[in-house]
């Protein structure tokens, strides 16, 4: 009959040094137009018009591409954000297509 001996001693933990986030200090992090699309939930063409129209988020381009920080994305969002349908004070977020002359005074 044999016996299973448990082990007397602790088990020791190898040293665990945390390296520097390396995301840390650096700028915004900027997506490509399909990943901003999907990021807020339309499709990419619709965002596309937006740009074309000036109705959409703020991007930039950097060297013929155009990207979009997330916090633009975010703000964009944020204007269309109301608590019911009858808020007044609430700001309107426009559909992707030229804006009439009355439309572009109350932005």
């Amino acid at each position: 009959m044999t016996r299973c001996r448990r082990r007397q001693h602790a088990i020791r933990k190898p040293k665990v040094t945390l390296m520097p986030d390396p995301m840390a200090g650096l700028p915004p992090r900027l997506l490509r137009t399909p990943d901003a699309a999907r990021f807020i939930g339309i499709s990419i063409r619709t965002l596309e018009k937006h740009r074309t129209y000036g109705t959409g988020p703020v991007y930039r381009k950097i060297g013929g591409r155009v990207v979009y920080a997330v916090e633009d994305l975010q703000a964009w969002t944020a204007i269309g954000a109301r608590k019911s349908t009858t808020e007044k004070t609430a700001q309107r977020v426009f559909p992707a297509r030229r804006l009439t002359p009355d439309e572009r005074g109350t932005r």
